[in-house]
């Protein structure tokens, strides 16, 4: 493999791994930003009625929590409901809102940091095979 259909290749997984690698670094940033300054609160499940333009699965419920200034926030959970950790409707599950988009949530317990690590070493390892097809092909 040569010439530009190999020089394509080498560009694309460098820029995948690239996105790849930020999308879980800046996750890893937003994560540690609201465990610093987050605002604990205990919020409200509620079940969504579902539509049939609803594809998202599993459904996410909604967060209903009040912030330090009284204001009443309704926000996506940023998980899903699962079988090991459910979110059942009508309980109350501990969060961390950001003081600055009250709508900025995370679900203590459930940070999925995993996965943003995932994106970071998935992201390199594009990254060093692109580089390392660059050598071999140019």
């Amino acid at each position: 493999m040569g010439g530009t259909a190999g020089f394509a290749v080498v560009v694309f997984g460098a820029l995948g791994g690239v996105v790849a690698y930020l999308a879980g670094a800046v996750g890893l940033r937003d994560l540690r930003r609201l465990r610093r300054v987050g605002v604990p609160v205990a919020a409200l499940v509620r079940d969504r009625v579902r539509t049939p333009e609803d594809r998202a699965l599993p459904p996410r419920p909604l967060l209903q929590f009040e912030t330090e200034d009284g204001r009443v926030i309704e926000v996506f959970s940023p998980v899903p409901s699962t079988a090991r950790h459910p979110l059942p409707d009508g309980g109350y599950v501990p969060v961390r809102y950001d003081p600055a988009d009250p709508r900025q949530v995370l679900v203590e317990g459930r940070e999925r940091v995993r996965l943003e690590y995932a994106f970071v070493a998935l992201g390199a390892a594009m990254v060093l095979t692109a580089i390392t097809l660059a050598v071999a092909v140019l």
